[in-house]
């Protein structure tokens, strides 16, 4: 199968796998309510999400040792079976252990493909190849949560979970019979220490140059991650501020004609949703154009200053509507076009061991949104700007990491 055909499937099979682990932000306040929970109680089942998340370098590592192909269709099994979960027990525990589940199956699916996707191309090219394949973030957050928004209004909170394990099955299916078998014996005709997981651990964790490129995806992640889990309730609490007399004066024609379908707050939602989804959109095709012309560590820092610069507009933005959503597009197009650069850089770090490098990183993104989660309610309790500010500091963590990722 050509590489531009894998590719589609990988961004398909990404789109519907991500749809699932991002709708939980917009909808937040949805879920809690239909699952009779505050936002606190749910904001701890996405800490609980994050931090076992961090597990993901024991699961990812069978790639390294199994094949690229198997961990892919591991991943992608564990995905579908924890979807189904709460499909059959709709509470709280079983959304938790959902949550906890697909991120896993998320996290050994993710790698895998990053993995064979590096052993395949060459690091002048890695960026734009890369780049396709994040298109499912985005796509997820454009047609994925308005799907599910349009089903949440007409079916209940627990409609999306049904659809989303019918496509990822389907997914697999494709999955297994178009990707070809792959040995792990040698990668780029260098031999890979597949026959003990654990070195390639210690490998990790003591080089200097990864454990600081590790450093960067943690501390943005927790960036956003305080940005990310609280912006529903910020729009949702904004709205009282921005709707007029008539009820819908400074609001969007968007809102005002999904009213009657969606329901005011939901149709929001959406919308913010969809302006995230294309900024994010627009920073993976950033990448793909200009990544590997910049060089990928140079892209890296462009991107934490402009996030850090959006974070510091996003308060006087967030004053009327127009202006909220526009600086949700410029933090998130900055975030993605930071994060999808960094991939790549990391692909190259340690080529011997490539597919644990690679979850090593979603493992530091994961912990950094574990440390993000809790502090997102506690830092809006004094108001959005304190959020904001929250945002700053850590990508200026992230920004010394990569200093000192560049001199080692």
């Amino acid at each position: 199968m050509r590489l531009r055909y894998q590719l589609v499937l990988f961004t398909t099979t990404r789109t519907v796998i991500n749809t699932l682990h991002r709708m939980v932000y917009p909808f937040l306040a949805v879920f809690a309510r239909g699952l009779g929970v505050d936002i606190l109680a749910m904001s701890f089942a996405l800490t609980a999400r994050s931090v076992i998340g961090t597990l993901g370098p024991f699961l990812a590592s069978v790639a390294d040792s199994r094949g690229r192909k198997f961990g892919m269709l591991a991943g992608l099994a564990l995905f579908i079976g924890g979807t189904l979960l709460v499909v059959f027990f709709p509470t709280l525990p079983a959304l938790a252990l959902t949550l906890i589940l697909t991120t896993l199956g998320k996290y050994l699916f993710d790698p895998s493909m990053q993995a064979y996707l590096g052993d395949r191309t060459s690091y002048e090219q890695r960026g734009l190849v890369i780049a396709i394949t994040e298109f499912g973030w985005s796509l997820a957050f454009i047609l994925g949560v308005p799907l599910t928004g349009f089903l949440i209004a007409r079916s209940g909170w627990l409609a999306p979970f049904p659809l989303i394990a019918l496509l990822a099955a389907l997914t697999f299916v494709l999955l297994f019979f178009s990707l070809p078998g792959d040995s792990p014996s040698t990668v780029l005709g260098q031999p890979s220490i597949v026959h003990r997981p654990l070195s390639n651990f210690r490998l990790v964790l003591t080089s200097i140059p990864a454990l600081a490129g590790l450093s960067i995806g943690l501390w943005a992640s927790t960036a956003n991650e305080v940005v990310n889990l609280i912006f529903g309730v910020w729009l949702e609490d904004s709205l009282k501020a921005w709707v007029g007399p008539d009820g819908f004066s400074g609001v969007l024609a968007f809102l005002n004609f999904f009213k009657g379908t969606l329901g005011l707050e939901i149709a929001l939602l959406i919308l913010a949703s969809m302006v995230i989804g294309l900024s994010e959109l627009s920073g993976e095709s950033a990448v793909a154009r200009f990544s590997d012309r910049l060089g990928k560590p140079r892209a890296v820092g462009l991107g934490l200053t402009a996030n850090t610069l959006a974070a510091l507009l996003l308060p006087w933005l967030g004053q009327s509507t127009l202006g909220a959503l526009a600086g949700l597009f410029f933090f998130y197009i900055t975030f993605e076009f930071t994060m999808v650069s960094c991939i790549p850089m990391m692909t190259e770090v340690m080529p011997q061991a490539r597919a644990t490098v690679m979850a090593f990183n979603v493992a530091a993104q994961s912990l950094g949104r574990a440390l993000g989660a809790p502090l997102a309610p506690f830092l809006y309790g004094f108001g959005f700007p304190v959020v904001a500010a929250g945002a700053v500091v850590f990508n200026v963590f992230a920004l010394l990491a990569l200093r000192r990722m560049q001199k080692g």
